[in-house]
């Protein structure tokens, strides 16, 4: 069996509400029962629609809550202890940074929080930077960064220490697709390093670009995990055919049966069985049409968690 970076049993959060005026209280259940497992190397998406209780799991996990029952174990230690922590870093939804520092000023902050010394400091803290993307705005002030910026920021601050885990809540979104990409590469740059990270989102796209195993939350419970070879598979549910055609010789295809769509005279195919891709590739062929691509289409993370939500 794999070593554990994460295991929890049975962990709960319930809030207690108080109404208006004071009068009655009820109880919301933010995370019931939660077992999960990550294991050490992997990058491990917790995914959900917002309200599904990532957040709170994330804050359990990193002790900023409570539960109001079960058990965290961090790298084989109960994150109840001061060791346990020291070995993680993390990084909130919305980041919010003291905002007349630079870069530089704030990262070598966080350094000295943990301990560092100044050698450390002066080598670790540039470093990271350029890891993020920050070297040329290292001597800028917090309060002038744009809000991408400020995400890139939150991210070298939770690497500062070198952590064995990464938890990090809704990393990309706050970012463009440019950012979004770096943020991606960073990731697997640091899964190569033997690090194991632990992101929530709702922007299922990033989760299935570089998740090895995804859990899916909705309403506080964990509705499904597993790999994601195993739960989107490979079966190809459809194959859309691009090609280039006179409007002529298209007309003479006859191709009322199939799905179409036609534009000047672009024409995309969409066929449901494998089995009819060689029979319209000879027919494009015969009609002196140009294939510009056959693309398989597979179901997505996104198609199959709507499945379990509305299951």
């Amino acid at each position: 069996m794999a070593n554990l970076a994460i295991r929890t049993e049975g962990l709960t959060k319930i809030y207690t509400e108080v109404t208006r005026g004071g009068l009655r209280r009820r109880k919301i259940v933010g995370l019931e029962d939660l077992n999960c497992e990550v294991e050490e190397g992997e990058v491990y998406a917790f995914i959900g629609p917002n309200g599904a209780g990532k957040t709170t799991t994330i804050k359990l996990l990193t002790r900023l809550l409570y539960p109001t029952k079960g058990r965290v174990w961090i790298l084989g230690q109960l994150n109840t202890s001061r060791a346990s922590m020291k070995r993680i870093g993390y990084l909130p939804e919305q980041p919010h940074l003291y905002g007349y520092l630079s870069g530089r000023e704030f990262l070598d902050f966080v350094a000295r929080i943990f301990g560092l010394d100044s050698k450390t400091r002066k080598k670790r803290v540039p470093e990271l930077l350029e890891k993020v993307g920050l070297e040329n705005r290292a001597s800028v002030l917090i309060r002038n960064y744009s809000r991408g910026m400020v995400q890139r920021l939150g991210l070298a601050q939770a690497l500062i220490n070198d952590p064995l885990l990464l938890i990090l809540d809704e990393p990309m979104a706050s970012l463009d697709p440019l950012g979004r990409k770096d943020f991606r590469d960073i990731i697997l740059e640091l899964k190569k390093e033997g690090k194991t990270i632990f992101f929530s989102s709702h922007i299922l796209s990033d989760a299935e670009m570089i998740a090895d195993r995804v859990g899916m939350l909705n309403k506080g419970k964990l509705i499904s995990v597993g790999k994601l070879d195993d739960l989107i598979g490979s079966n190809v549910t459809s194959v859309e055919v691009t090609f280039t055609i006179e409007p002529a010789k298209l007309s003479e295809m006859n191709l009322k049966q199939e799905d179409v769509v036609v534009c000047d005279r672009s024409v995309m195919i969409r066929l449901r069985k494998e089995e009819a891709v060689s029979e319209i590739l000879k027919r494009i062929d015969k009609f002196g049409g140009k294939i510009i691509s056959v693309i398989p289409q597979r179901k997505s993370l996104e198609d199959i968690f709507m499945a379990e939500i509305r299951r």
